[in-house]
């Protein structure tokens, strides 16, 4: 592997026009494709398998004229005071207000509330419901405003007046903030890094570059692929933080390479040899744990784990063959300031290498080999403070509650919080989430009548309505209003009871199926099919993770433990989470409107995510070390040689990929802030407590054995040569290591 690399670096090098040219050729090229595409496809969300798709499906085809996918808007009117709702002049002037909504664009129909039955037994509210013909993710600008402009002249005669449903617009757009934020701060973080405008550049560009050409072709393969526009989401939020890192490893090797004096051209084949190789591991890892986000057979998370997926391999195609490239337009000027002087000119003789060889190893030790000889010599301690701390900040995810956004989650000044508040307030908590049941029989309406005189003594059950059949008569359905609200426990508990009779029912009323559906039970089939998901994703993607690692770094302890740390820097994360956006704790610095129910997809986002992540961070740290103690090291040292010449990239890594998550939080969709702030806090865990203190700690408490890997094991696995063993001539001895070093270890 290496030597391939290291051969792919140098043409690379040599050959940049070329290989600038190329990539150049390939944003071009997808950036037109993606511009010519026909438009992407409208979100859609479905669970194949699940109870609620099969009734959806089926109202879709029994109910051809209902528009089961058609936007929909729920208008609440309510009068001031003691007024009542019912008077001649209100009801005049709620008549007239049903007649504006029916005259804006794409409206199908507008039920009268008068003629529907929807309005409160205390006469002070009503509500009308506005089908569209279209899909809520193709209404036009045109059809919003004429339902804000009917509101408004509504609200002028004195009514009171919300509205809630998918026809109604959110005001929770991507502005685009995010990235701009993450980077910027990357920016300032690079220069601070390398002392140089150039390297800091390099990978903000190559970085950008990727994620363009990914996100492109995201775009262009839209429609044939069924992506739609936000299946790019997480693309662009994963990729521009890979992109950034990898190629700052590269560039920070050859720095290094450069530093010992090895020519130009040597040093970048050396950089895309040993910290390429250390990429391509570290991008294969998080490319299976986005990719196995297939098995929860969620189409959409299928979708945006594979499109993510394709946008970090590119990512590590760019930073494996446009990086070097762009080394060799600039080999000198991508050092820092002080450093050129010495390196401009002829390259140095091979005399002069082993001087530069001997001059960087006897320079004082960095920050990262300085805490790494502290870890060393308190291993105990540091262990027990990374892991207790963690542990406390986890506490939180113990009360973890999932759910699905809705309305009743939304910010309290919303127009579609307000609608649901009322509705409740004036119908009972449950009239925001009623259940639908469908009944498919000869003769459906019969059955249907039996089944709805059996829910009507149901406990929990608040209301049902009359019976609706298609016109063949083979199916109708029923609309059920529970006693508790959507996200009560109780109101769950009926969902499954229902379903736990619909067996009997279709026993004594002849009905071929009975199927129970609506928002309620959509969201408890989504949990579900998530729970049920959980394990076997998480097996998959540690399981496949750990024989990668185990090739990569020759040993069954260094896998065992990466796996570990990671779970520890999941639940700590989770658990901050929790704190913040369910139970409130410092709300309003991170802009968190109405605490709530976490996101029932955030888990295995994170856990798929935040482990590839995680073993980044493992692969360019380890690896060092691995490279050090197979050239002679010993294990101490090993752990002091990784940390000097990693540590400070590590950290700079960390700190980038953490605001470029971060930019996210200021945005306004609460999903891209929840799990902006979720990946922030779990890469700094990661990093900063668990790869750069815990990792440490117990390499020192190891000591050899950590490198243990059984011999009949050792002749089965291939060795790939992460370290770059090939690419030298000779092994380096124990005593060439720098005394200082030595010294730090003890």
């Amino acid at each position: 592997m290496a030597t391939f690399l290291s051969k792919l670096g140098r043409f690379a090098f040599r050959r940049r026009g070329l290989v600038v040219l190329l990539w150049l050729l390939a944003l071009v090229g997808a950036g037109f494709a993606a511009s010519t595409a026909t438009a992407p496809p409208a979100d859609t969300f479905s669970m194949p398998g699940t109870e609620s798709q099969k009734a959806f499906d089926l109202l879709q085809e029994k109910f051809p004229d209902a528009r089961a996918d058609g936007a929909a808007a729920r208008v609440v009117i309510r009068v001031p005071g003691t007024e009542k709702i019912t008077s001649p002049a209100r009801k005049e002037q709620v008549e007239q207000f049903a007649a504006d909504l029916a005259k804006a664009p794409q409206v199908e129909r507008v039920a009268d509330p008068f003629k529907a039955n929807a309005v409160s037994g205390d006469r002070t509210t009503a509500y009308a419901y506005v089908t569209y013909e279209a899909k809520a993710t193709e209404l036009t600008d045109a059809t919003h405003d004429g339902l804000t402009d009917a509101m408004e002249r509504a609200r002028d005669t004195g009514l009171v007046v919300e509205a809630g449903g998918d026809a109604v617009k959110i005001e929770q757009a991507m502005g685009g903030t995010g990235e701009k934020i993450g980077i910027l701060v990357s920016a300032v973080v690079l220069l601070l890094t390398f002392g140089s405008l150039v390297a800091a550049g390099m990978p903000l560009l190559t970085a950008v570059i990727g994620v363009g050409i990914g996100i492109s072709g995201i775009t262009a393969l839209g429609s044939t692929l069924g992506l739609s526009s936000t299946t790019s989401m997480l693309a662009m939020m994963i990729g521009l933080a890979v992109g950034i890192d990898y190629a700052l490893f590269i560039v920070s090797r050859y720095r290094s390479e450069i530093a010992e004096g090895r020519e130009r051209a040597e040093a970048a084949a050396r950089a895309v040899g040993t910290a390429g190789s250390a990429v391509v591991f570290a991008g294969l890892t998080v490319v299976i744990a986005l990719a196995g986000l297939a098995v929860v057979n969620v189409p959409m998370l299928t979708k945006m784990g594979l499109t993510a997926a394709g946008t970090v391999a590119v990512a590590v195609l760019v930073a494996i063959t446009f990086v070097p490239a762009l080394l060799g337009f600039a080999p000198v000027r991508v050092l820092a300031r002080r450093d050129r002087k010495q390196y401009t000119g002829k390259p140095l003789s091979k005399r002069q290498q082993r001087k530069a060889a001997k001059r960087e190893a006897r320079r004082k030790p960095n920050l990262g080999a300085r805490w790494a000889g502290l870890v060393l010599r308190h291993p105990v301690a540091v262990l027990l403070l990374g892991v207790l701390g963690l542990g406390a900040v986890a506490v939180p995810a113990a009360s973890l509650e999932l759910g699905l956004p809705g309305e009743g989650t939304m910010a309290p000044h919303t127009t579609q919080r307000k609608a649901y508040d009322m509705l409740s307030d004036s119908f009972g908590p449950g009239f925001n989430g009623p259940l639908t049941v469908v009944v498919e029989a000869k003769d459906a309406n019969t059955a249907a009548e039996q089944v709805r005189t059996a829910l009507e003594t149901v406990r929990g059950v608040d209301a049902v309505s009359p019976v609706t059949a298609n016109p063949s008569g083979d199916t109708a359905l029923v609309n059920v209003i529970p006693d508790t609200g959507p996200t009560d426990t109780r109101t769950e508990d009926l969902v499954r009871s229902l379903r736990g009779m619909a067996g009997g029912l279709e026993s004594r009323t002849g009905a071929a199926e009975i199927l129970v559906a609506g928002q309620t039970a959509m969201f408890i089939d989504f949990s579900q099919t998530l729970d049920d998901a959980l394990l076997p994703y998480l097996c998959l993607v540690v399981g496949l993770a750990f024989l990668l690692l185990m090739v990569v770094f020759r040993s069954v302890l260094v896998p065992l433990k990466a796996a570990l740390g990671f779970l520890l820097s999941v639940a700590a994360a989770l658990g901050a989470v929790v704190a913040v956006f369910q139970w409130g704790w410092l709300a309003d610095l991170f802009g968190v409107d109405q605490p709530g129910p976490v996101m029932s997809t955030l888990p295995i986002f994170m856990i798929g995510v935040v482990f590839g992540l995680a073993m980044d961070y493992e692969v360019f740290l380890v690896s060092r070390m691995r490279e050090a103690y197979v050239h002679g090291a010993r294990p101490g040292e090993a752990v002091v040689t990784g940390f000097r010449y990693g540590g400070r990239v590590v950290s700079a890594a960390a700190i980038i990929m953490t605001s470029v998550f971060s930019g996210f939080i200021v945005e306004d969709n609460d999903f891209v802030k929840m799990i902006g702030f979720g990946l922030a806090a779990a890469v700094l865990f990661d990093a900063f407590v668990v790869r750069m203190a815990v990792v440490p700690a117990l390499f020192a408490l190891l000591g050899k054995s950590a490198w243990w890997l059984p011999k009949w094991l050792d002749r089965l696995l291939p060795n790939i040569d992460v370290e770059g063993d090939k690419l030298t001539n000779h092994h380096a001895t124990p005593s060439e290591h720098s005394s200082r070093e030595h010294h730090l270890v003890g």
